[in-house]
């Protein structure tokens, strides 16, 4: 899984983009969604928490917020803004946000602004009826949005698209890079991984793909990874969960069998552990 590999393979798919102007109702806490976000300021000052760390949005700037990080936002005045909702489709690729530590907060130039006007022109209908995170990440509004794309005039599917892959690339020139994986048993393995993230993954199956002993994998992936072969893993499936619970009309006991997950309290508790609520009350949320 080369980084040059990770960016070949980039597919994003635009569910949302719309202008707001908000004066002191920004605020909404504890958010972890399955999708990208991107904001740029256009007036007036909030503030994003991203984990525990306080980032005050400022005019004439564009911030990222990556799927699956948990963040808030906070607003006591005057902000206008433009937001960009995407998701990306991995097709058993890594995210790109696994390679790259990306900067939060970029300076925007004129054509910048223009290109997220443009794709706010050619993209109707795509604006929030409702600022409240629990509200617009229901499984109805996702379906509907990425129905959306397929329906565009594919002049405008590959506008839309020229246009968002330009926006991350300005993100990407002042990201670094958190691994690349030059060690091919290591590409097999996390490949294999996401290839089969809906069934029980062992580490001695892993092991024998790799040509390798238990021991000797986990301390050369997490040497390349910096996490072990079991947390990647569990992080990669309670991912998987949240997507399913907006998009599939399933059980959690189901979800959770569907992911390779016996026990379903164990399920629970590695959910709650890594969103930090558990799979019933994310579902309520939604």
């Amino acid at each position: 899984m080369s980084l040059k590999g990770a960016i070949d393979n980039l597919d994003f798919i635009l569910l949302n983009i719309g202008y707001a102007e908000h004066v002191a109702d920004w605020n909404y806490q504890g958010i972890n969604s399955p999708f990208v976000r991107i904001h740029f300021v256009v007036k007036g000052k909030a503030v994003i928490l991203h984990h525990k760390e306080s980032i005050e949005l400022r005019e004439n700037h564009l911030y990222l917020t990556p799927s699956y990080t948990q963040h808030s936002y906070s607003c006591d005045q005057e902000f206008h803004v433009f937001y960009i909702h995407l998701y990306e489709n991995l097709q058993h690729y890594s995210s790109i946000f696994d390679l790259y530590k990306f900067p939060v907060e970029i300076e925007a130039d004129p054509l910048i602004a223009q290109l997220i006007q443009r794709l706010y022109f050619i993209n109707p209908n795509r604006e929030l009826t409702k600022y409240d995170p629990s509200s617009y990440e229901s499984s109805k509004e996702l379906i509907k949005n990425i129905s959306l794309n397929y329906e565009n005039h594919p002049a405008i599917k590959l506008e839309s698209q020229s246009i968002i892959n330009i926006l991350l690339s300005r993100f990407l020139d002042h990201a670094t890079v958190k691994t690349d994986i030059h060690d091919n048993r290591i590409h097999r393995v996390i490949t294999y991984i996401h290839e089969r993230i809906e069934h029980s993954i062992s580490i001695e199956e892993l092991a024998n793909l790799a040509n390798l002993t238990k021991d000797h994998l986990i301390r050369l992936f997490k040497k390349q990874m910096g996490c072990t072969p079991a947390k990647y893993i569990n992080q990669k499936k309670i991912e998987k969960a949240q997507l399913l619970i907006l998009v599939e009309d399933m059980s959690l006991k189901n979800i959770a069998y569907k992911l390779g997950f016996d026990n379903i309290s164990y399920f629970i508790r590695l959910f709650k552990q890594l969103t930090g609520e558990t799979p019933s009350t994310y579902r309520k949320k939604q």
